[in-house]
Formats: structure tokens, sequence, C-alpha cells
């Protein structure tokens, strides 16, 4: 059996075995449960190297085990989908977001209109969030396999994945224009306001 990422060492994959519980076979096979539903979890996500993210994931609860086993109540798995939820957002943080047009104007004004992209983005619901991140985040060969994934993930044809990726598209262009524009003839007021999701999920 894989221990998954070579930074974990034998004895804290030991550690992590006798968390998941006392029967090493048992144990064993909660593991890899564990490890192909984070796998899972990342590809839906729109993760391009998911086995990656999952093997950070295993490691960093690895990492932990000796200071949470004694007082964590509850379904170990639960934990790693915690740790999982944490390594997405920083997998994700930093990802270029070149699928709306901002580099027009000075470079003040290209600052502002990521800001208010950034704000946006924020702004949208989960999934809205996670899907537009999964559907433009890739290039070549890696974006159309993370986009077959993510529609097998959702259950929808391709068209109808396009359709929904392209309406959360609009309502952030048109979020991060508002924005821009109330916030060069406003700069004292907070913005962004709430992108328009009503159609993106239909």
């Amino acid at each position: 059996m894989a221990k998954g990422s070579t930074e974990l060492t034998g004895q804290a994959f030991n550690r992590l075995l006798e968390w998941l519980g006392q029967d090493r076979d048992l144990a064993a096979r909660r593991y890899e449960h564990i490890r192909s539903r984070l796998i899972r979890i990342f590809i839906c996500r729109g993760c391009t190297v998911p086995e990656e993210l999952a093997d950070e994931t295993i490691d960093r609860v690895a990492g932990k085990v000796q200071q949470i086993a004694g007082a964590y109540v509850g379904d170990p798995a639960l934990y790693f989908y915690g740790v999982a939820e944490k390594i997405y957002l920083e997998h994700t943080k930093n990802r270029s977001v070149l699928w709306l047009p901002l580099s027009n104007g000075s470079s003040g004004e290209v600052e502002l209109k990521y800001e208010c992209l950034e704000g946006c983005m924020e702004r949208l619901s989960q999934p809205s969030r996670d899907l537009i991140i999964a559907y433009y985040g890739n290039d070549g060969r890696s974006k159309i396999e993370s986009r077959k994934d993510l529609a097998q993930c959702l259950g929808l044809r391709a068209n109808a994945l396009w359709i929904r990726a392209h309406r959360i598209r609009e309502s952030l262009r048109k979020c991060v224009s508002e924005c821009f524009n109330r916030a060069q003839s406003s700069p004292d007021k907070n913005y962004p306001k709430e992108p328009d999701e009503r159609h993106a999920t239909q």
C-alpha cells in the first residue's frame, strides 16, 4: 500500500493508522478510502494535481495526529476534509484569472480592477466560485481534461457546463465593471456589491 507523499515518514504513517483504527487492516482500508475521496474532491473542484493535493492534505493531518488524536471527537475523515478545504483555498488563492480582460488602463487602474475581481469572487456562492475557477483556471490539455471531469462530477453535459460557467463569468464581468466605476467616482464607498448569480445555476 502506498503511503502517499514521500514526506510522510513511516513513524508518522503508523501514528496516522493507529488514529484511524485499532485494527491495522481496517485502518489501512479507511486510509485508502479517505485518500481516494480526497483525490475525487480535488478532481471535482477542477484541480490539475489532485493526487499531490490529497497527499499534502494527508501529510498535514499526519503532522497533527499527536496533538489532536486524544481530544478529537467524531469521524477522523471529516478532519481530513476540513484540512483539504484549506489546501484547496491555498491552491487557488494565487491562481491567475486571465479569463477576464483586466490589463487595459494605467497600473493603478489595473490594480483596482484586480481588487474588484477578488472582491467579486469572494462574494460568489462557494459552488459558483469553485466552478468558475475550475472551468477557466487551466490551460491546454489539462483544461480539456479538467472540464470533462468537472462536467462528470456535476452531472452536466459539456454545453450545459459552458452555459453555467459563461453566466457566472458574465456576472463577474458586470460586478467588476460596476465596482471599478463606482470606486473611481466614490473612492470612500465599500465596493464591490454582490455579483448577480440569479441565472448562473439555471
